[in-house]
């Protein structure tokens, strides 16, 4: 069997990662499988690469075949603090729609963390990817347009606008929020997962933040009566318990009794935050993997940047798009192989050979570079057969 996965290098440390990353997907395929399950790798340009080959970041060619695929991975794209082109990591989860980034985030033994118990830490934030701050609608302060949008806002609706300010607006549906939610839970009820907790900050803004929380409690109402119960109703049972958090308490939560939060639903800027957070309590972003779907894409991709100061210089971390590929490979159904690739990993991080950004982490660790950690990695899936 064969599955077609295109693939976007990356720019940065993205073809680094990339060049690690990719034997260690094929290889667990082949020690799980023995050659009867195959990717078939097919690139597609984004970025700098695409914008030196084509003078454009994002060539239509490339969004035309993302839009009719089913699995897509890549390396982080380059983003502009301020000014030149849009954000692509958002023009892209905007334009195909995917309306939900899924991160998991669990602890490798070996890891020595600030946590006194890192080993609670298995949670899966499902962060809404397409509305609140990466709707992307604002504007700069003293712009006709900010001008215009506070003279309403004052004139009209009584609004105390500070006339030279900067405006954003912050669109949240009951459209956005329910599949979002719906697909945490769903998550939740397949993998035997035991709560999903709404993330928001409905205390405040209570017509957004405290929108996405009456909606996921509705959904889980309406669509998911049979396997899942509020918690102020909860008792014993298998039921999957549907509860909520004030966002920044919920910062609190993860550090001090990470193993009472399983799954995880938030709007954007919150997941965003919190999934980060997450991360640095077992290891840090080079561990991080994530993907962004929609309906019909599955769209692969480490949580780190570009890393520009280390680009070119073996030092990156792979192990965000290796676990990356791991999930995807899961995805796909082939989940041996995705569970040879943690073995893997672990193995690698006990044995203290790990990148600079661990290496700074462990005690006695020895520094490896990108390349290296990569084989490594393939070395010891061989060990898992």
């Amino acid at each position: 069997m064969r599955k077609t996965v295109y693939y976007i290098e990356g720019d940065g440390i993205g073809p680094e990662v990339w060049k690690a990353a990719r034997p260690v997907l094929e290889k667990a395929l082949e020690i799980a499988y023995a050659g009867e399950k195959e990717l078939e790798w097919i690139e597609l340009l984004a970025g700098e690469k695409a914008f030196n080959e084509t003078g454009r970041y994002l060539p239509q060619f490339t969004l035309d075949t993302l839009s009719r695929a089913s699995l897509a991975i890549k390396g982080p794209l380059a983003t502009p603090v301020s000014g030149g082109f849009r954000s692509l990591n958002v023009t892209l989860r905007q334009t195909l729609d995917l309306y939900a980034c899924i991160r998991p985030v669990r602890y490798f033994q070996g890891i020595e963390s600030p946590l006194k118990r890192p080993d609670l830490v298995d949670m899966v934030v499902f962060r809404e990817n397409t509305e609140d701050v990466y709707a992307g609608i604002e504007w700069s302060a003293n712009s006709p347009e900010a001008r215009r949008l506070i003279a309403f806002l004052r004139d009209e609706l009584m609004v105390d606008v500070a006339e030279n300010a900067a405006i954003g607006l912050k669109p949240v549906t009951e459209k956005g929020c329910k599949r979002l939610v719906r697909k945490a839970v769903q998550y939740a009820v397949d993998q035997n997962r035991t709560s999903v907790t709404l993330v928001h900050k409905g205390n405040i803004m209570k017509f957004t933040e405290g929108a996405f929380r009456t909606w996921g409690y509705e959904l889980a109402k309406d669509e998911f009566a049979a396997s899942t119960i509020a918690e102020d109703q909860a008792g014993s049972g298998s039921k999957v318990v549907i509860k909520d958090r004030i966002a920044d308490a919920m910062f609190q939560e993860v550090l001090i009794r990470p193993d009472q939060y399983s799954v995880i639903a938030t709007t954007n800027l919150n997941g965003d935050y919190l999934s980060d957070a997450l991360a640095a309590q077992v290891g840090g972003l080079g561990l991080a993997p994530g993907v962004n779907m929609s309906d019909d894409l599955a769209f692969f991709e480490p949580t780190h940047g570009t890393a520009p100061t280390i680009a070119g210089k073996d030092m990156a971390n792979p192990g965000s798009l290796i676990l990356s590929g791991a999930m995807l490979l899961e995805h796909a159904g082939w989940e041996k192989a995705a569970r040879l690739i943690h073995q893997a990993v672990e193995k690698v991080i006990q044995s203290k050979k790990v990148t600079v950004d661990l290496a700074s982490q462990i005690q006695g660790a020895t520094q490896v570079g990108c390349g290296e950690f990569g084989e490594l990695v393939g070395i010891n899936l061989q060990g898992q057969c």
